[in-house]
């Protein structure tokens, strides 16, 4: 049954390929040099992080999810499980200062 797999499962290549490209530009946009991740919330209780993010929606219109990254350290015997929530800050872009209009210099126009 060579080339079954690809009949019995259609568009998983279309939907493997969207996947891959959702990768490329993440990898480009989340770059170490295109900004940090800083946490915004940490928790024990998972219910309590869904709360936050809940607030953070319902605060935000234009709440950008891809932004958002969740990572759960898992605990061992006494320490519990921890959740953090971070968001991606993209670093500042140097833009020239704009010259502030005063009096033009001596001689000049």
């Amino acid at each position: 049954m060579d080339g079954g797999d690809a009949e019995a499962m259609p568009g998983q290549r279309k939907r493997k390929q969207r996947e891959q490209e959702r990768q490329r530009r993440d990898a480009v946009r989340f770059a170490p040099d295109a900004g940090h991740w800083e946490v915004i919330f940490a928790t024990d209780e998972h219910a309590e992080l869904r709360a936050h993010l809940g607030k953070l929606r319902a605060e935000d219109e234009q709440f950008d999810m891809s932004t958002i990254r969740i990572d759960q350290f898992c605990g061992r015997l006494i320490y519990p499980s921890t959740y953090q929530l971070s968001r991606f800050v993209p670093n500042s872009t140097s833009t020239p200062t704009s010259r502030v209009d005063g009096p033009a210099p001596p001689g000049g126009k």
